[in-house]
């Protein structure tokens, strides 16, 4: 899949902005705060219809402006033939003051994989950070599973506010037995879907690592739930009953997908713990990329790679080895800083809200 003309109007620090990306590697230069980010981030909410950097759509609209538009083709080749789809989309906002996000959606076989800084994340931050990780990657191969994990989050909302609305009810057992069952039904298709999606990656995860890094080190991942290897809901339903007493105490529910977390290993070592800064930045790099071979065998077509100053603190025999990687991708964006050679790729420098051909 690729980007073509795109279109934004009062979008971030764009007043308005048209740009003809190429096929295959963009490098977007120039200083920093200038719109690098801001480019990659359009280009994210076209094909997605979320940004990956916040999840507030009021702040994506330029200051001052009552609405933003982004429109632009997303292409498709197949069999010798080109399938093209233009879409539109518009964050407005509302009489009441509050902001929605608008348009048309893309087609299903468009998909996007965004790095940032953030990403680090996945590897040194919070258990959050990693399910956030594994929910984005298996959205990506699974139609279903973001849907699937709003109507958890829902179920698990509500059983909390039974659990502190009525923690000192005898009958808590019994009014909690409805939720019990929603939460353990829905709780381990996301578990399922989550499990997939990290036996998609390790394999491909592996490769990528020991193909940037030039290293014999291994890179493990595993998803990690108090079930087990347990699939059925009845594994989960029983987690319930035996934390009971100290869900009474706490008011909150304590098992569940909820908590789970993905371990991250390095030569069977922690990588939160033990892995070296560069290492960290590595892996979490080798973790997007790692999810373009599984993208492309669930919808068909290759994702559009947005990667955000992803040779950052990479020394430079590491920077050519993630260039090579790259070179074998569909459509890349990548920013940086500095000017970079690279043959065959397009460049365009980012300056002051403009972007001019290099």
């Amino acid at each position: 899949m690729q980007i073509g003309g795109v279109q934004l109007v009062d979008f971030r620090s764009y007043r308005t902005l048209q740009v003809d990306p190429a096929a295959r590697l963009n490098l977007l230069s120039g200083p920093n705060a200038q719109g690098k980010t801001n480019l990659l981030e359009a280009l994210g909410m076209l094909v997605t219809g979320r940004s990956f950097r916040t999840a507030r759509v009021a702040e994506v609209p330029r200051w001052g402006a009552e609405t933003a538009t982004l429109s632009g083709e997303l292409v498709r080749a197949e069999g010798g033939s080109e399938t093209r789809r233009t879409v539109r989309r518009s964050i407005v906002r509302g009489g009441d003051g509050a902001w929605s996000l608008g348009g048309e959606g893309a087609p299903p076989w468009a998909r996007a994989i965004a790095f940032g800084w953030q990403d680090l994340e996945i590897v040194n931050g919070a258990p959050g950070a990693r399910r956030n990780f594994i929910d984005g990657s298996a959205g990506r191969l699974f139609p279903t599973h973001l849907a699937t994990l709003v109507r958890f989050r829902q179920i698990l909302a509500r059983r909390n506010r039974v659990l502190q609305a009525h923690r000192a009810d005898p009958a808590l057992a019994a009014r909690l037995e409805p939720w019990n069952e929603q939460l353990a039904a829905v709780g381990m298709e996301l578990i399922d879907r989550r499990r997939k999606g990290v036996a998609s990656l390790q394999t491909e995860l592996a490769r990528v690592y020991a193909s940037l890094a030039e290293t014999r080190s291994k890179v493990e991942i595993r998803y990690r739930t108090v079930l087990g290897e347990a699939a059925e809901p009845a594994a989960l339903l029983g987690a319930l009953e035996r934390s009971h007493r100290e869900e009474r105490r706490r008011g909150q529910t304590l098992v569940g997908p909820h908590r789970d977390d993905l371990a991250i290993e390095i030569d069977g070592a922690d990588a939160r713990t033990f892995g070296s800064r560069g290492q960290q930045r590595l892996v979490a790099l080798a973790l997007r990329l790692a999810e373009v071979l599984p993208v492309t065998e669930a919808v068909g077509t290759p994702p559009v790679l947005l990667l955000d100053d992803a040779l950052s603190e990479l020394d430079p025999r590491i920077r050519g080895h993630v260039l090579r990687e790259l070179a074998g991708a569909e459509q890349v964006f990548l920013t940086t800083p500095e000017p970079l050679a690279v043959p065959g790729a397009a460049v365009y420098h980012v300056n002051g809200g403009g972007i001019t051909a290099a």
